[in-house]
């Protein structure tokens, strides 16, 4: 197993010039089960969601749900591990530009969780999804189009 580790490895000599040899060794890169284990869950939710709206006669607002939630399961599985810069220097640069950046995308996330949350929430109550609806696509629309102009490695 240890030989198979170092033949899928880099090594990077970084002080080549100073006489010195220190090597850094890069891992490749693994996605396992952990890695869709969140995805496949919110996708789960989702047909058991629309399963149980067909049941009660709501198709409509079933599919509502599971749309929110596919897409939700799809935000999550794209973002795993991603990293991103920012587009201009607003935020500063260096630290500060990365920790404004990770900070802005936390409360993104957090708030289309709250969202995706409220709807499932409402959907189990029978209650009207309308406006926690169009939130939900006017989250995913935007991302949809932050990632199609900025591209994943921005």
């Amino acid at each position: 197993m240890a030989t198979r580790r170092i033949a899928l490895a880099e090594y990077v000599d970084l002080e080549v010039d100073r006489g010195k040899m220190c090597v850094m060794w890069i891992a490749p890169e693994r996605h396992g089960l952990r890695h869709w284990l969140v995805p496949a869950l919110a996708a789960c939710v989702g047909l058991a969601v629309a399963i149980t709206c067909a049941v009660r006669g709501h198709t409509g607002t079933g599919l509502v749900a599971l749309a929110v939630l596919a897409g939700y399961a799809a935000h999550l599985g794209y973002r795993r591990g991603e990293g991103g810069l920012a587009i201009s220097e607003a935020f500063g640069t260096g630290h500060r530009a990365r920790s404004h950046l990770k900070a802005a995308a936390m409360t993104g996330d957090v708030l289309i969780a709250a969202i995706v949350c409220a709807l499932v929430v409402q959907v189990l109550r029978n209650a009207p999804i309308g406006p926690l609806g169009w939130l939900a696509g006017v989250a995913g629309v935007t991302y949809l189009v932050s990632v199609s102009v900025g591209g994943r490695g921005m």
